[in-house]
């Protein structure tokens, strides 16, 4: 029953979340996730591309390119990375203008399985962003990731799954330079979504996701392939 009450209480929030984005406004990220351990090694590689609208295509916000060195310690599921990522950034509207970002972060990816059907991932990740035009920038992120399987007890072959999350982000200083000031509060990213397992290694999912700074709430659409070889 408890676990019920956790799925309906996520539901019932990101429901609110996205009664306050205005449809005009829906854009759409489209995202590669992999993950690969090394063959008898505690090392691995893992990381992303995501291609991010402001609408369903064509106007770009961002370019998301992100890589890292994973390393699981003996005898845990704990994974930890040491990685970079390249920002390009795009205004909104008819613009060309872009801006460009090289971020390095550290993460702990730390997994959790409550009874039979509840998947539940903790993500914390350190990032030290150099953002065109800005001082150095820290960021702190927590994501908590929930999978729910509907027709079978794993996330294995053939599961078709809920997938809900939520991440928070804080800045780790408000001067960003020449004067300028940004809040603690980042932003935070709360998401609700379908998945299904094609085989071992390989799953998609197709969600929607409200992100809300301290200024303004927008909604995506996000398709999404996982591949972990």
């Amino acid at each position: 029953m408890k676990y019920k009450c956790l799925l309906f209480l996520i539901i019932i929030c990101s429901s609110n979340s996205f009664a306050q984005v205005e449809a005009g406004k829906t854009g759409a990220w489209y995202m590669y996730f992999f993950n690969h351990q090394f063959k008898e090694s505690q090392f691995g590689i893992q990381g992303d591309i995501q291609y991010r609208n402001w609408n369903l295509g064509g106007d770009l916000e961002q370019l998301l390119i992100r890589t890292g060195v994973t390393y699981t310690p003996k005898n845990s599921k704990v994974l930890l990375t040491l990685g970079y990522g390249n920002i390009t950034t795009g205004e909104f509207g008819d613009g060309n203008a872009t801006s460009v970002e090289s971020r390095i972060y550290q993460e702990v990816l730390m997994p959790q399985q409550l009874g039979k059907r509840i998947y539940l991932t903790h993500r914390f990740r350190y990032e030290q962003r150099f953002v065109e035009d800005q001082d150095f920038r820290t960021r702190y992120r927590y994501n908590l990731f929930l999978n729910v399987p509907f027709n079978n007890s794993a996330l294995e072959k053939g599961a078709l799954y809920a997938a809900l999350y939520n991440e928070l982000f804080v800045n780790g200083q408000k001067d960003i330079g020449d004067g300028r000031e940004v809040e603690f509060f980042d932003r935070n990213r709360t998401y609700l979504g379908l998945g299904y397992v094609l085989k071992e290694g390989m799953r998609f999912q197709l969600g929607w996701m409200n992100q809300k700074t301290d200024t303004v709430g927008k909604a995506q659409l996000q398709l999404s392939f996982h591949h972990k070889f």
